[in-house]
């Protein structure tokens, strides 16, 4: 991809400068709309920061959902290779994502109030997109749907995530088909509900693990998704420390626990059976 400075002043390898409308890349980036979404409610120069970062953020969490919906499709039909292909472009994207917090996990509490009347009752937690990721890492709750019923194409999308197999269930299902015995009670679950460990999972994946020779793809599998796993930790701990830095215990905006909701966050797994079998192995 080329830009300005990669452009030559004359020749016959000049390229097309003229255009009639606006240019390919505008038409196909919608650059000029992305940089005109911002509209600072302060004059603290540092809630720019903020604003363009929380954005990022949102269009990584829009690309993680396209992912793993991917991954997710790919298991139903059987096709590891393709899951994991885009499971592994996912890590690259959580290593993307978390690096957002560069820019605001040094604000100091001053900083931060500076601007952070501005956000009013918003909070992180009434992202569509992140709860669509969430629930696709199995961590549902309808009350998450609640924030969204004023805006009923958003609300139907959730919906229908939270009534869908999670990537995980999709792993489980295909585990069962592959003839390990995943419990009947995990595969015809309540897909609506939050995943709960299964100590039946947890030692099917231990004897997969103690047989690389017998399950190499369902291995690799397990390891892609527990680097998904890790770098989704690795989201929760370093939002939790720069939630930390910039306001420390105080009530969260939009009224949420700030710190004490992240730490509990903070200390669960996804994929869990993942982690824990290690232990058996």
């Amino acid at each position: 991809m080329s830009h300005a400075s990669d452009v030559p002043e004359a020749g016959s390898e000049a390229p097309n400068l003229d255009f009639a409308g606006t240019t390919p890349y505008e038409d196909y980036v919608q650059a000029d709309v992305l940089t005109h979404l911002q509209h600072p409610r302060s004059d603290d120069p540092g809630e720019m920061v903020f604003l363009v970062t929380t954005q990022v953020m949102e269009l990584w969490f829009t690309v993680l959902v396209h992912e793993w919906e991917t991954a997710s499709r790919a298991l139903r039909e059987d096709r590891i290779p393709v899951a994991i292909d885009a499971l592994k472009r996912s890590v690259h994207e959580l290593e993307a994502l978390n690096a957002s917090w560069k820019p605001l996990g040094r604000l100091t509490p001053a900083q931060f109030n500076s601007y952070r009347a501005a956000l009013g009752e918003g909070s992180g937690f009434q992202s569509a997109m992140y709860r669509r990721m969430e629930f696709l890492l199995g961590d549902k709750s309808a009350s998450m749907l609640v924030p969204h019923r004023g805006a009923p194409r958003v609300h139907a999308e959730l919906e229908k995530a939270l009534q869908e197999p999670s990537l995980y269930d999709e792993v489980l299902r295909l585990l069962a088909r592959r003839g390990l015995p995943v419990p009947a009670d995990v595969l015809d679950r309540d897909l609506a509900q939050r995943y709960e460990s299964s100590r039946a999972v947890e030692e099917i994946w231990a004897g997969i693990y103690r047989e690389p020779d017998q399950h190499t793809e369902l291995i690799r599998l397990g390891e892609a998704l527990t680097d998904v796993g890790e770098l989704v930790w690795r989201w929760r701990n370093d939002h939790l420390v720069a939630t930390r830095r910039a306001m420390g215990s105080k009530t969260g905006t939009g009224g949420s626990a700030g710190v004490a909701w992240l730490e509990k966050r903070a200390t669960k797994n996804v994929f869990p059976e993942l982690w824990t079998a290690r232990s058996h192995v």
